[in-house]
This record gives structure tokens, sequence and C-alpha cells, in this order.
């Protein structure tokens, strides 16, 4: 299985804890830390792809650090491995070797959130045109200025019911499983209610949607931050925290049902 992750070293049965981790609040199992420890040397070592997290002085692009995950896991075959996952995007993309798959790709070539991102950025473009012509009123008459202002309200307007379309269709191709096989979408989840702008994208979803797909049952899971700390948010490089509420709360809800947890 193409991200099943064995061990470096063999494991000792016993030590598998009897529960799951309850990701809102828990203390990372010893496997959890080994697996992490393999994990940060991957990101420490590996050279398939360049991303800026702030730990590196000189370095290009954009200092953007990462929640990382890792879900130890049982295979159908007995094997104890692990599955490693990183919130949204990297290096801007969603494939890398050593980490799962998103949920859905919406970076898909030719897929419908890139042509939509494109038809929005034109949008942008055109209304800024027109802002500019509104302004440059020298050689205006009133009828053309109010026609022009005219324009760039209706163009406003098509553009906020363009982006809100654009983000639903996306929430509609999230789909996630849970222990017993069942598949609920993303806005089932919410109650029909508008879902949290990247709901579904964190590690912890993504790890147990692969899980689930693979027939792999999870046996513990722990999520770090790897790299510079954000001004936004409390999140130190290496520390380990839990799931977020607003996002992942009601997604993993529906994920772990079924599943017995550490209380």
């Amino acid at each position: 299985m193409k991200h099943f992750i064995q061990f470096k070293k063999p494991i000792d049965r016993s030590t598998l804890p009897k529960k799951f981790t309850f990701p809102f609040r828990y203390t990372p199992h010893p496997l959890c830390l080994i697996a992490t420890e393999e994990i940060q040397e991957h990101l420490k070592t590996q050279t398939e792809w360049n991303h800026n997290f702030g730990l590196e002085d000189g370095q290009e692009g954009a200092i953007i650090g990462k929640m990382f995950g890792v879900l130890v896991v049982e295979n159908e075959h007995g094997e104890i491995g692990y599955l490693a996952a990183f919130s949204g995007k990297l290096a801007y993309g969603n494939h890398h070797s050593q980490f799962v798959p998103p949920v859905f790709d919406m970076l898909t070539e030719d897929g419908f959130f890139s042509k939509g991102m494109m038809g929005l950025k034109r949008m942008t473009d055109d209304l800024d045109k027109l802002k500019k012509a509104h302004e440059d009123c020298e050689h205006k008459t009133q009828d053309e200025l109010d026609a022009l202002l005219s324009e760039i309200q209706q163009l406003k307007k098509d553009r906020k019911q363009t982006s809100i379309n654009l983000q639903q269709r996306l929430f509609d191709n999230y789909h996630f499983l849970n222990s017993l096989g069942e598949t609920k979408s993303l806005m089932d989840i919410f109650s029909g209610k508008k879902p949290p702008s990247g709901s579904g994208e964190c590690a912890a979803p993504k790890l147990l949607q692969y899980a689930f797909l693979h027939k792999l049952r999870p046996i513990c899971m722990a999520e770090f931050w790897w790299g510079k700390s954000p001004v936004s948010e409390i999140r130190k490089h290496g520390n380990f925290y839990p799931a977020c509420q607003e996002k992942c709360a009601p997604i993993l809800s529906y994920m772990l049902v079924g599943i017995e947890m550490i209380s």
C-alpha cells in the first residue's frame, strides 16, 4: 500500500493502546512519538519539494508553518505501521510521496475549482478597470458616470454570488467515511450550515479517510506543528496540539462513530 509506512524498528504489540486517541485532548502515545520522530526526520532531510517553514534563513517563498499528523494503524495482514498527513497544501501542492492524499483534490488540472478561481480573477480585473474608468471622470458626463457606477455595483454582486456558488460546489464534493463504512457530505455533517473555509483540509480527516478507504484499523493519532509560529495563533515548532474545534470537531465526531476512545 503506497502510503502505509512501516516503522523502522519492530513494534511490540503489547504496547498497543486498548482505545483510540480522543483527538481533542490527549497525551501522544509512545508509538505516535516514534512515528512523529520518523516524519520529522523526513521533513529535515527530504529533497522532493521545497517549502519555507521559516526555520532556515534566506529561504525563498512566504513563510508558512504547517500542522502535520500521524496515525498508527493495523493493516489487514496484522502489520502495524502509520500514515502521515499535512494540513492544507504543502509546497503549493496536495500530493507528496510520504503523505496521504486530500479527501478531495481541488487542484486537479482543469478542475472546476481552478477554473472558477480564474473566472473570479477575471471579474476582479474587470472591476478594477471599471473603477479606474469611473475615477477618471474629467471627460465623462454625469449619465456616463452613473452608468459606470451601476455596472460596478452589478459586477460586485455577480462576483460575490459566483464566489458563493464556487464555495458551495467545493463543499458538495467533500464526502467523508466513518468507521462503519458510511458516507456523509460536508454539508450534511454541518447540518446544512455553511462550513468554515478549509473544512476537511486538516491532517486528521485526511488520515482517517485514507485509513477507512483502505481497511486500516486506527490505533492512535497525534498532530504537531512544524515551522515558525504564526502571528494569529499560539503554535510552537515541534509541539503537539489537539484537533481544532471549529472545523474538525463535527467531521471527526462523525468519522469516529463506533470507535472506543480514551476519555
